[in-house]
C-alpha cells in the first residue's frame, strides 16, 4: 500500500522510509500486552466515550488535566470507560487543532505524566490533526526559510493546476500568502489562514506521525481520531476529498497501530455526506468507528419540530457493517452540528426551519464556500443544553425531557455512544466567549471554573446534577443488557411514524425495545400492537430503564419519556 502511495518516489526514497519505519515498530511495539486486552473485545454494552478539552476544567495556578481527573473521579465515575481528550498538544487557535507542536504539552494543561496518571483510570483517546499545523510550527518557519525539512512538510499549490473543484469546509480562502526568503508564497489554508496544509506526498511526513503516535502509546492513549482525514490528500480537477490514497493511509495506519498496540482504535472524523463517511467503514479494513455525522441534526429536527418521521426513515436504512467497525454515535461536539450529512435526507424547507429554531434558541450559522462563490450553511452552532430549550415564556418548560431523551437516544444505537461534557453539565450558549474570540464555536466551548462548577454539581437540583445522575443509571442499566452491545442487531420498527421511535436491539431472548416519545404530549402505546412480540402466558414486559413492571397491555409514555422494554417470565 505505502508503495502505491508514494510511486512518485525513488526507491532509495523509499527504501529510507521503510527502514525509519521498521525501526519505530521495533522501538515501540508492545510486548507487555495485558491478558485482558488479548481476551476482551475493544468495546462492550458498557463503553462509552466522554468528549471534553483537557482545559475543561480550570483554576488558577493548577494544571487543569489533574482539575478534570478530580472531577472524573467524585461526580462522573462509572459514566464512561473512555475519555476523548480533545486537542492538547501546543497550539495557537481553533481550541487546539492549529498544532504548534508535537512534542510538548500546553503547560497549562500539564504533563505527559499527568497524562500517563488518567491513562491508569480511563482508556484515553486523542486526536492526530494530521491535515495541518499552526502558523506558527517550525515546518511552517522552515519553509520561509527554505530550510529542511519544512521546505517539504508544507504544501504549496502550483499555480498551473485546476483546483476549481475543491470542496470546502469554510468560506476562508482556499490559498494564503505567505512571505519566503524567495518572495510570496502561497500555501494551502483549507481550514484558515492559521492551520496550513501538509504535503502528505512526502513519505518522512508519515515517518513524523508514527513519532507522535508512538509517543502516544507510550503515555496511555489507546484510541486515535483521525481529524479532517478525507482532506489530507490533493489532486489538481478534483474535489480533493477522500482520495484513494487518503484511504490506504488510514489502511496503513491501521495496521501500523495495531502492531504497536493490539487494542487499539482507529476512529475517522468526516463531516461529509453520509455514504462519503460510511467509504471508511465498509471494507472492514479502514477505521474500527466512524462518526455518525447524519444523526445529530436529524435528532435536533425531530424534538424541534415534535415530528419523528424523517429520523424513523433514515433509521430503518441502517447499513450492515462489517464485524469490528461501527458508528461513534453522538449529539453535540465541540464543533457545531455538521450539515453535510443531511444532504440527500432533509429538503431545503425542514433545513430552513431547523436554522430559524435554532437561532430562535441564541445559535448561529456557519458556512462554507462552493466553487462558483456561493456561500451555503455548513454548521449550526449552539450548546445542545440551550438547543433543548422551549421558546415559549418558560425556557425550561421540558428541556431536560428533550436533553434526556436526546442522550438515552443515542445509548439505543447500534454502535458506541459518545457524550460531550458541556451537554452533560448543562453549559448554556457561551456568548461571553464568542463575543471575545469571535469564533462562532465558541459557543459551545464553555470552560468551567473549577471551585464554581464542584459547587453546581453539589447541589443536586441544579441542571448539571440531574442530568449526571441520569446519565449514569442509564449507563448502569444498559452495561446489563446484552443487546446494546455495539454489534448487536439493530431493526427500526417504526418507520412511517411521526410520534415515537422504536428500536429493537438483539436477538431472541436477549432483545430490548427501546421506545422514544418524540413529542410534547402523552401517549399510549398498546404492547400486541407496537412490539410484535408474542410474550406468552406467563410473560410481561419490564421497562428496564425507569425500573417498572408493565402489567397491562399498554404502556403510558409522558413527554419525550423513554423506556427500555425487556420481557420477563
Amino acid at each position: 500500500m505505502l508503495k502505491t502511495i508514494y510511486k512518485d518516489h525513488s526507491a532509495e526514497e523509499f527504501d529510507y522510509m521503510w527502514s525509519q519505519l521498521l525501526q519505530i515498530l521495533e522501538a515501540n511495539i508492545d510486548i507487555r500486552l495485558e491478558v485482558s486486552e488479548k481476551k476482551t473485545s475493544r468495546w462492550d454494552a458498557s463503553t462509552a466515550v466522554l468528549i471534553t478539552y483537557a482545559d475543561g476544567v480550570v483554576s488558577q495556578n493548577n494544571p487543569s488535566l489533574a482539575l478534570l481527573e478530580e472531577i472524573l473521579d467524585k461526580y462522573l465515575g462509572g459514566f464512561a470507560s473512555i475519555i476523548h481528550l480533545l486537542p492538547f498538544l501546543c497550539s495557537t487557535s481553533d481550541g487546539g487543532f492549529a498544532v504548534s507542536s508535537y512534542e510538548k504539552i500546553e503547560k497549562r494543561f500539564g504533563s505527559w505524566e499527568d497524562l500517563r496518571n488518567l491513562s491508569l483510570k480511563h482508556i484515553i483517546m486523542a486526536d492526530l490533526v494530521l491535515n495541518h499545523v499552526s502558523a506558527s510550527h517550525l515546518w511552517v518557519q522552515q519553509f520561509k526559510t527554505l530550510k529542511e525539512p519544512g521546505r517539504r512538510y508544507i504544501l504549496a499549490p502550483l499555480s498551473e493546476h485546476d483546483w476549481g473543484n475543491v470542496v470546502r469546509a469554510r468560506n476562508t480562502s482556499l490559498f494564503t500568502s505567505i512571505s519566503t526568503d524567495n518572495g510570496q508564497k502561497k500555501v494551502w489554508t483549507t481550514f484558515g489562514p492559521d492551520q496550513i496544509d501538509i504535503n502528505w506526498r512526502e513519505p518522512q511526513v508519515l515517518i513524523e506521525f508514527l513519532i507522535l503516535i508512538a509517543r502516544y502509546f507510550k503515555h496511555g492513549i489507546r484510541w486515535l481520531r483521525l481529524d479532517a482525514i478525507g482532506f489530507i490528500w490533493k489532486e489538481p480537477s478534483t474535489t480533493c476529498l477522500h482520495m484513494k490514497e487518503v484511504h490506504l493511509l488510514v489502511r496503513s495506519l491501521r495496521i501500523i497501530i495495531q502492531i504497536l498496540k493490539e487494542s487499539s482504535v482507529l476512529i475517522t472524523e468526516t463531516n461529509v455526506p453520509e455514504k462519503e463517511n460510511l467509504s471508511y467503514l465498509q471494507s472492514g479494513d479502514e477505521a474500527h468507528l466512524a462518526y455518525n455525522f447524519p444523526l445529530p441534526p436529524l435528532l435536533l429536527e425531530s424534538l424541534i419540530s415534535n415530528k419523528a418521521d424523517l429520523i424513523n426513515y433514515w433509521l430503518s436504512s441502517w447499513p450492515d457493517l462489517p464485524k469490528d467497525t461501527g458508528f461513534l454515535n453522538f449529539t453535540a461536539s465541540h464543533d457545531g452540528v455538521g450539515l453535510r450529512a443531511l444532504e440527500g435526507i432533509m429538503d431545503q424547507n425542514r433545513l430552513h426551519n431547523l436554522l430559524i429554531a435554532c437561532e430562535k434558541r441564541g445559535g448561529l450559522i456557519s458556512h462554507r464556500r462552493m466553487p462558483n462563490g456561493e456561500d451555503i450553511p455548513y454548521e449550526l452552532n449552539i450548546s445542545w443544553w440551550s438547543a433543548m430549550a422551549d421558546t415559549g415564556i418558560n425556557a425550561t418548560y421540558l428541556q431536560f425531557e428533550r436533553f434526556l431523551l436526546s442522550q438515552l437516544f443515542v445509548m439505543a444505537l447500534k454502535g458506541v455512544p459518545a457524550f460531550y461534557l458541556q451537554a452533560v453539565l448543562a453549559s448554556e450558549n457561551d456568548v461571553n466567549s464568542f463575543v471575545k474570540s469571535g469564533e462562532r464555536r465558541d459557543l459551545n466551548r464553555e470552560r468551567f471554573n473549577f471551585e464554581s462548577l464542584d459547587n453546581v454539581l453539589k447541589d443536586s437540583q441544579s441542571p448539571a446534577s440531574k442530568n449526571i445522575k441520569a446519565l449514569k443509571h442509564a449507563m448502569n442499566v444498559r452495561s446489563r443488557l446484552e443487546a446494546f452491545h455495539p454489534e448487536q442487531p439493530m431493526m427500526c420498527m417504526s418507520n412511517g411514524r411521526s410520534d415515537f421511535v422504536l428500536i429493537c436491539r438483539g436477538k431472541d431472548q436477549s432483545r430490548v425495545w427501546a421506545l422514544h416519545n418524540m413529542t410534547n404530549k402523552k401517549l399510549s402505546f398498546p404492547f400486541d400492537e407496537l412490539l410484535k412480540a408474542d410474550k406468552g402466558s406467563n410473560c410481561y414486559f419490564f421497562d428496564a430503564l425507569n425500573e417498572v413492571k408493565c402489567l397491562d397491555n399498554y404502556i403510558e409514555s409522558r413527554p419525550y419519556a423513554v423506556h427500555w422494554l425487556v420481557q420477563k417470565k
